[in-house]
C-alpha cells in the first residue's frame, strides 16, 4: 500500500533547477513546492509521465525563479510503499504548514 510523505530540501538559487530536474527524474514525486522563507513562490503538481514538452515549461519557470532567489526550500511530496516508510529518525516528515 502506498502512502504520501513530505521531504524538505534546502538549496541555493543556482542549485534549484538541477535539484528539481533530479526530483522529477526520480519518478515517485507527486508535487514540488518551492518556498523562500515561509512564502510559497511556486508549486508544481507532477503526474506519472511528465517528460519532454510538458516538463520544459516547468523547468523554464524554475530557471527564472533561480535567478531571483538566493536560498530556498523545496518541499517534495512523494508516494512511498508503506512497507518502506522510514522510521522517525529519517528526514521524511508530515506536510509543512
Amino acid at each position: 500500500m502506498a502512502r504520501t510523505v513530505w521531504e524538505t530540501i534546502q538549496v541555493t538559487g543556482n542549485q534549484l533547477a538541477d535539484a528539481v530536474q533530479k526530483l522529477v527524474e526520480a519518478g515517485n514525486v507527486r508535487r514540488i513546492r518551492i518556498r523562500q522563507g515561509s512564502k510559497t513562490i511556486a508549486e508544481f503538481p507532477l503526474t506519472i509521465g511528465v517528460v519532454g514538452a510538458m516538463f520544459a515549461p516547468m523547468l523554464a519557470a524554475v530557471g527564472a525563479l533561480a535567478a531571483l532567489v538566493t536560498e530556498c526550500t523545496i518541499d517534495v511530496e512523494r508516494e512511498v510503499d508503506e512497507s518502506r516508510v522510514p522510521g522517525p529518525e529519517s528526514s521524511v516528515q508530515d506536510p509543512p504548514a
